[in-house]
C-alpha cells in the first residue's frame, strides 16, 4: 500500500475544496490489505505533517472501533461484512503500544481509544502479549516512555472497570505484575513536583481508581499494600501546590496537573471510604476490610482534609473539584462517631465559613446570569453538574450533618435567622441563608420545634423578596417556596399569597431564570396543596401559555415535566386549550430538531423527547373528546412526519406512541396512510422497533377491523413485518410479539373471510419452530398462532398442515405440531394463553375427521386440559386479587428524629438490608442460571403479551368452561368409543377434577344469565 497516496488523501480531507474527492479515495482504499498498518506508520512518523498524522489517527480510530471485531453476515446474505484482515490486525497489535508511547498527546489520545477497542476484543484470547509489551516499557528508567506505557495500562484496566469481580481474572493476573511496579514508581516520584512527574503520578492514580471503583480486589490489595497506597494518597493531598501556579488565571487553575493529581487522590480516598471503608454500610465480603480501613486511615485522612478546608477558609486557593471531594469525604465521616468527634469542634466554622459561602450567590453566578441567562438555567438544572459542584457537595454535607448530629441544626438556623433579620445585610448572604433553610426543608418540616415557625419565616422574609430589584433573590424566593411546598399552612391567606406570588413571577417577571423557578414552584404547590389547585383553576390558560413560552425559549427538560403534571392536574380545563398547546409544543419540537446544535447537545434530545411525551399526555387527557382529538391529529402527524422524514431514530418510540394514542378510538384515513409510510420507513429498523410498534399495529387490527380488512394492503403490510421479524435476528422478544400479532389477526377476524391468510401465518410460525428456540414463550406463542387457526377453521388448518413441507423433512408436519403441543401444554400461562389452549384442545377432540396424530395422543388430551383448568383457576384468582386496591395511609404529622448521639455510628439498617437483599438476589440469579427449569409458575399468572386483547378476552364473550364441557358431552352422546378412549386414562383424582369443572361450568352459566337479567 503506497503511503504517499494515503497521505495525499488525508491532506485532502483537511481542505474543504478537496474533501469530497479525498474521502472518496479513502473509502475506496480502506478495505485493501495493509491499509490499516500503513495508516499506523503514517501516524507515528515524525516526517509527516502533524495535521495529516492527526487526520490519520482519527480515521484509524473510526476504522478500529467499527471493523476490528469479527462480524457475521446478516440473515439471508452470503457475503461477510468487512473486517480488518487478521494479518493487518497482527501488525497493528505488534506496533500500537510503541505508537502510543512515542506519539504526542493529541495523537496518543486517539490511539488509546484504538487500543481499548483491541483489548476489548482480543485480550486475553488473541493477545496475551499486550501484558508483556506494557511490562517491558514499564521497566524503562525513562519517564517519557512511562507516561505512554501507563496510558496503555489504563486502557487495559478500564476494559475491566465495570465488570463483575468473577469476570476480572485476566486483569487481576496482569495487575499482580503491574501494581507493585506502579506503586514503587509513584513513591519514587513523590518528592519530584515537576510537571512530567506529576502527570505520571496522576495517571497512576487514575489506573488505581479504575481498578477499585466498583470492586476491590482484596487478593491484590492486602493490609500492608493498602497502607502504602493510603500513605501515597495522603502525601499527595497534603503537599503544597507550587506557588508559581498562583500566577495562572483562577479559571484555568483547576486544569493544572498539580490540582488534577490532588483531585484524583481525593477521589480515591472518598470512594474507598464510601464503598469499602464505612463499617455497617458495606456488603459481606468487605466487612473485615471496612473495619480495618476505618480504624487505620479514616481519622488520619480526615485530619489532612480539615487542613485543606482551613486553607480555603483563610482565602487560600483550593480547586473547586478538590473542595467538592473533601466535602464528600466529610459527608461520609459524619455518620461515624470516631470521625465525627474529630470533626465536631470544627463543625460550626465549617458550616459558617466554608459551607455557607459556597451556598451564597457568587460573582461567577452574576456574570453568567447577566451574560447568558439561558446557560445559567442550564447549569442550575444540569444533573451532571451536580456530581462535580462544590455547592451541591456543601449542601449535601450540611443536610447529613443537620439530620444526623443534633448540635448542627439549631446553630445553623440561628446563624441564618440572624442574617435574615438584619435589613442592611448583604443580599448575597440573604440568598445563602435562604438556600440553607430551603435545603434543610425536609428536616425542618419533621421537627415540631421548627415546622410551626416556617410559615412565619416565609411570610416575613420570603414573600417580600418577590418585590426585590435583584433577580437572583426573586428566583431564590420561588425556590424556597418550592422547597416548602408540603408545609401545612395554618392561614389560607398565606398559601394564597404564596401561589399568587409564584404565578405572578411566572407570567410577569422579565428575568428568565426567575420564570423557570416560578414554574417549578407553582407546579409543586398544585401537586401538594389541594387549595392551591383551586386558586389556579381560573388562570390555567395564561399559566400554560407562559409555560409553553418559557419551554420554547429555554428548552429546559424540567419544564416539560412541569407541563405534563399540570396537564394531568387540570385535565378538564385542558380541553379548551389543548389544540393551542399542542401547536406550540409542535413548533418548539420542530425548532429543537432543526437547530444546528441539535446533533451535539444531549440536553436537546432529552428536551425534544419530553415535548413528545407531553403531546402524548395531552392526547391521553382529551381522548374522550373526539372533535379535539381530530384537530390534534393533523398537528401530531406533522411531528411524526418530521421525525420519520429526518430518520431521527431516537424518537421512533415516542412517535409510535403518539400514533398509538391517535388510533385508540377511531382510525382516520390519514392514520391509515401512516401505516404504509411507517412500513416504508421502518423497513431497515423493523427489528429494533417492532415491539414499540406493536400497540399501534394492534390498534390497526382491532379498533376498526372492517376498515383493516377492506384494503388487502393493510393485512399484507402487517404480515410482511411479522414475517421479517420471524425470519431475521430480531431476538425472541420481538418474535413473540410478531407471533402474537398474527394470533390477534386470526382471532379478531373469525368469520370475516381471511381464509387465504391462514396458510401464510401458520407456515411462518411453524417454520420458526424448525430453527432453534431458546424460550418456552416463543415456542408456545408460535403454537398459539396455529391453535388460533384451528379455532378459525379446523379443516382449513388440517389441509394447511398436510401441504406444508420443510426442507429437513418430506413428511407433513401435522404429527410434529400435535406432539409439540401436547408436550408444551404446561408452558401456556396467564388467562388468555390457557383459554386459547383449552378452546383449541376442545375443538381438536371434537373434530369429525381427526388426523391420526390426534388419536395417537388421546391419552394426553384430558390430563392436559385438567392441568390447564387448574392453572386457569389460579390465574382468575390472581386477577381478582390484583384488581383490589390496597391503600395504606401514613401519619405525616408524627415527628421524625434521625439524630444519633455523638458517640454512636449511623449504621444504616435499611441500607444494609438493601445490600444484603442485592447479594441474595445475585445468589438466586446464579442459581437460576444453573437450573432454568426450577421456577415458580404462581408468579407468572399474567404474561407480558396479554395486554394485546382479542375478542376472547372480553368479559362473558367466550366461556372456555362451557365450550369444553359442551364439547365433551357432545362426544359422549355421538361417539361413545372416542369418549371412552379419552376418559379411560384418567385416575380417580382426575375424574374428580373433571366433575368439579362440570360443576363450575354450571355455576358460571347461571352467573352469566343472572347478569343478563340484571342488565
Amino acid at each position: 500500500m503506497d503511503p504517499n497516496r494515503i497521505i495525499q488523501a488525508l491532506k485532502g480531507t483537511i481542505d474543504p475544496n478537496l474533501r469530497i474527492a479525498a474521502e472518496t479515495e479513502l473509502n475506496q482504499s480502506y478495505k485493501i490489505i495493509n491499509f490499516a498498518p500503513t495508516l499506523l506508520q503514517i501516524i507515528v512518523s515524525d516526517q509527516v505533517e502533524f495535521p495529516v498524522r492527526q487526520a490519520a489517527a482519527i480515521y484509524m480510530k473510526n476504522m478500529v472501533t467499527q471493523y476490528w471485531p469479527d462480524r457475521e453476515a446478516p440473515p439471508g446474505e452470503a457475503m461477510l461484512p468487512f473486517n480488518i484482515h487478521e494479518n493487518d490486525r497482527q501488525k497493528i497489535r505488534d506496533n500500537i503500544v510503541e505508537g502510543i508511547i512515542h506519539s504526542p498527546d493529541l495523537i496518543r489520545s486517539q490511539l488509546a481509544v484504538c487500543l481499548r477497542a483491541i483489548i476489548k476484543y482480543d485480550f486475553p484470547g488473541r493477545w496475551t502479549a499486550v501484558v508483556d509489551k506494557i511490562g517491558f516499557f514499564l521497566q524503562s528508567p525513562n519517564n517519557a516512555s512511562w507516561l505512554g506505557s501507563l496510558m496503555c495500562l489504563y486502557q487495559l484496566v478500564r476494559t475491566y472497570e465495570f465488570k463483575k469481580a468473577e469476570e476480572r481474572d485476566p486483569l487481576i493476573a496482569a495487575m499482580q505484575i503491574f501494581l507493585p511496579r506502579i506503586q514503587q514508581k509513584i513513591f519514587q516520584l513523590l518528592p519530584d513536583s515537576s510537571q512530567l512527574s506529576v502527570l505520571i503520578q496522576k495517571q497512576i492514580l487514575k489506573i488505581f481508581y479504575a481498578l477499585v471503583q466498583y470492586a476491590l480486589p482484596l487478593q491484590l490489595v492486602n493490609k500492608q499494600t493498602m497502607t502504602q497506597w493510603m500513605e501515597i494518597f495522603r502525601t499527595i493531598i497534603d503537599r503544597d501546590v507550587p506557588p508559581e501556579t498562583l500566577q495562572v488565571d483562577e479559571d484555568d487553575r483547576p486544569e493544572l496537573v498539580w490540582w488534577k493529581c490532588k483531585k484524583w487522590a481525593l477521589h480515591l480516598v472518598a470512594r474507598l471510604f464510601e464503598r469499602y471503608g464505612s463499617p455497617g454500610n458495606v456488603t459481606k465480603e468487605y466487612i473485615e476490610f471496612s473495619e480495618f480501613f476505618f480504624k487505620t486511615y479514616a481519622v488520619g485522612i480526615q485530619q489532612v482534609l480539615l487542613k485543606l478546608l482551613d486553607q480555603h477558609r483563610q482565602k487560600q486557593y483550593v480547586a473547586p473539584r478538590v473542595l467538592q471531594q473533601v466535602l464528600n469525604y466529610l459527608n461520609q465521616g459524619v455518620n461515624h462517631s470516631l470521625t465525627w468527634k474529630q470533626m465536631k469542634p470544627h463543625i460550626q466554622s465549617i458550616s459558617e465559613e466554608v459551607v455557607f459561602p459556597l451556598m451564597c450567590y457568587k460573582d461567577e453566578d452574576e456574570e453568567l446570569w447577566q451574560e447568558d441567562p439561558y446557560e445559567y438555567i442550564r447549569m442550575k438544572f444540569d444533573v451532571f453538574e451536580d456530581h462535580v459542584s462544590p455547592t451541591i457537595a456543601a449542601q449535601n454535607f450540611l443536610y447529613t450533618a443537620a439530620k444526623k448530629r443534633k448540635e448542627v441544626l439549631p446553630k445553623m438556623m440561628s446563624f441564618c435567622y440572624q442574617i435574615l433579620t438584619i435589613p442592611s445585610e448583604d443580599p448575597r448572604k440573604k440568598d445563602g441563608a435562604l438556600h440553607v433553610i430551603g435545603s434543610l426543608a425536609d428536616i425542618l418540616l419533621k421537627k415540631n420545634i421548627y415546622k410551626g415557625q416556617m410559615e412565619l419565616i416565609l411570610q416575613s422574609y420570603v414573600f417580600p423578596l418577590f418585590n426585590s430589584e435583584l433577580g437572583y433573590l426573586r428566583a431564590r424566593a420561588c425556590w424556597v417556596l418550592h422547597s416548602f411546598c408540603k408545609l401545612k399552612f395554618t392561614n389560607d391567606l398565606n398559601l394564597r399569597n404564596a401561589v399568587e406570588l409564584v404565578k405572578k413571577s411566572l407570567i410577569e417577571d422579565k428575568e428568565m431564570p426567575v420564570k423557570v423557578e416560578a414554574a417549578i414552584a407553582l407546579q409543586s404547590f398544585i401537586s401538594n396543596q389541594d387549595q392551591a389547585k383551586l386558586y389556579i383553576k381560573h388562570s390555567v390558560r395564561p399559566v400554560m401559555q407562559e409555560l409553553l413560552h418559557v419551554v420554547r425559549e429555554t428548552e429546559n427538560d424540567d419544564l416539560t415535566n412541569v407541563i405534563q403534571k399540570m396537564i394531568c392536574e387540570y385535565s378538564e380545563e385542558m380541553t379548551t386549550i389543548a389544540v393551542d398547546m399542542t401547536q406550540h409544543l409542535a413548533m418548539t419540537f420542530s425548532k429543537v430538531l432543526q437547530s444546528d446544535a441539535y446533533e451535539e447537545v444531549e440536553d436537546k434530545t432529552v428536551m425534544a423527547m419530553g415535548i413528545l411525551n407531553t403531546i402524548d399526555t395531552i392526547l391521553t387527557v382529551v381522548e374522550d373528546h373526539k372533535e379535539i382529538t381530530q384537530q390534534l391529529e393533523g398537528i401530531c402527524l406533522q411531528v411524526i412526519g418530521l421525525v420519520l422524514q429526518k430518520h431521527v431514530i431516537e424518537f421512533y418510540e415516542e412517535v409510535l406512541s403518539l400514533a398509538y394514542s391517535l388510533t385508540c378510538q377511531v382510525i382516520s384515513p390519514n392514520m391509515w396512510q401512516l401505516l404504509g409510510v411507517l412500513y416504508e420507513v421502518l423497513q431497515q429498523d423493523c427489528f429494533e422497533y417492532f415491539t414499540d410498534m406493536m400497540p399501534l399495529l394492534h390498534n390497526y387490527v382491532t379498533v376498526d377491523t372492517v376498515a383493516f380488512l377492506s384494503n388487502p394492503k393493510n393485512v399484507e403490510i402487517i404480515y410482511n413485518l411479522c414475517k421479517k421479524v420471524l425470519t431475521g435476528d430480531a431476538g425472541e422478544d420481538a418474535e413473540c410479539h410478531a407471533a402474537k400479532l398474527l394470533e390477534v389477526i386470526i382471532l379478531q377476524c373469525q368469520g370475516k373471510g381471511i381464509d387465504q391468510c391462514i396458510p401464510l401465518f401458520v407456515e411462518a410460525v411453524l417454520e420458526r419452530l424448525t430453527r432453534g428456540v431458546k424460550t418456552s414463550e416463543l415456542r408456545t406463542m408460535c403454537l398459539q398462532v396455529t391453535i388460533a387457526a384451528l379455532c378459525y377453521s379446523p379443516m382449513l388448518l388440517v389441509h394447511t398442515l398436510e401441504n406444508i413441507r420443510f426442507s429437513h423433512s418430506a413428511e407433513p408436519i401435522t404429527a410434529q405440531f400435535i406432539n409439540q403441543w401436547m408436550n408444551d401444554t404446561d408452558c401456556f400461562l396467564g388467562l388468555h394463553d390457557r383459554k386459547v389452549c383449552i378452546i383449541g384442545l376442545s375443538t381438536l377432540m371434537e373434530m369429525q375427521n381427526r388426523p391420526e396424530a390426534v388419536n395417537a395422543v388421546a391419552a394426553q388430551i384430558l390430563p392436559s386440559l385438567l392441568l390447564l383448568f387448574l392453572g386457569l383457576k389460579r390465574a382468575y384468582a390472581s386477577k381478582v386479587t390484583n384488581d383490589q386496591d390496597e391503600n395504606g395511609e401514613e401519619d405525616e404529622d408524627a415527628e421524625e428524629n434521625e439524630e444519633i448521639p455523638s458517640d454512636e455510628d449511623d449504621i444504616r439498617e435499611a441500607g444494609q438490608q438493601y445490600l444484603d437483599m442485592l447479594e441474595q438476589h445475585q445468589v438466586e440469579e446464579d442459581e437460576e442460571e444453573d437450573d432454568d427449569d426450577e421456577w415458580d409458575e404462581d408468579g407468572l399468572e399474567e404474561t407480558a403479551l396479554e395486554g394485546f386483547s382479542t375478542p376472547l378476552d372480553e368479559d362473558n364473550n367466550v366461556d372456555e368452561y362451557q365450550i369444553f364441557t359442551s364439547a365433551l358431552l357432545r362426544i359422549q352422546s355421538v361417539d361413545a368409543a372416542w369418549y371412552q378412549t379419552l376418559t379411560a386414562p384418567l385416575s380417580e383424582d382426575q375424574k374428580k377434577q373433571l366433575q368439579e369443572i362440570f360443576t363450575l361450568t354450571e355455576q358460571r352459566k347461571n352467573a352469566a344469565e343472572s347478569k343478563k337479567i340484571e342488565g
